[in-house]
């Protein structure tokens, strides 16, 4: 049986309903330092309000998010579901299964080599120094999302070390190793965001085919 996710996309600097946010998300959007970060965290959180009370047939304001211990935010009775936003997007994945997942962008910026020697396993550290120039820097960023997407499906944050487990490079994601094993379970896709962004699913799909369905925004995002 096909598991469908649904994908939706928004610019973050369209003006989102913040009078729908809870007093701790303006809270926590106050103590950014920059007016630009508080602006993109206060739209993806009404975005993400927005379209799970479209599913849920609710008020925005009325969503009560749980929190697991990482920080992971869920839906009681909701579906499941998981949101990342950088630079200009936010991108929201959600199912009506009741399994994890978790996706990530990135706005494509400079980074120094050393930051995949840190984080990367071996073999993903093999397979970027195959890369030079922007290659590498489109190759790092598609490392990058495909883990912090599984990273985020877990909801274990830094206690998931990046380098133990291994994800593919090239037109074909998928995880390829895991430390304890368990990599079956699991599929990923690339989300077609054009130059400028990279970004990435992660689905504990179990063997089931994935399917999915963009209901608002566009592919390729414009940079």
């Amino acid at each position: 049986m096909t598991i469908t996710v649904d994908l939706w996309l928004w610019p973050l600097d369209a003006a989102g309903d913040a009078a729908c946010l809870s007093g701790d998300e303006a809270a926590r959007a106050a103590r950014f330092v920059r007016p630009a970060d508080a602006t993109a965290f206060r739209n993806a959180r009404a975005g993400l309000r927005r379209i799970l009370g479209a599913y849920l047939d609710r008020p925005a304001a009325d969503l009560a998010f749980s929190y697991g211990p990482e920080g992971k935010p869920g839906l009681p009775g909701g579906p499941a579901f998981n949101l990342s936003h950088s630079g200009r997007w936010a991108a929201l994945a959600v199912t009506a299964e009741d399994i994890r997942l978790g996706i990530d962008i990135e706005a494509h910026r400079s980074v120094e080599q050393d930051v995949a020697r840190r984080f990367f396993s071996p073999a993903e550290i093999a397979a970027l120094a195959r890369l030079s120039g922007p290659d590498w820097i489109e190759g790092f960023f598609q490392t990058w999302t495909r883990k912090e997407a599984f990273v985020k499906a877990l909801g274990r944050g830094l206690h998931r070390p990046l380098d133990s487990f291994d994800v593919t490079l090239g037109p074909a994601p998928r995880i390829a190793r895991i430390a304890e094993g368990g990599e079956a379970d699991w599929q990923m896709a690339d989300l077609a965001t054009g130059p400028g962004y990279a970004g990435a699913l992660a689905v504990e799909a179990r063997g089931r085919p994935l399917r999915l369905a963009l209901r608002e925004g566009r592919l390729p995002l414009a940079p």
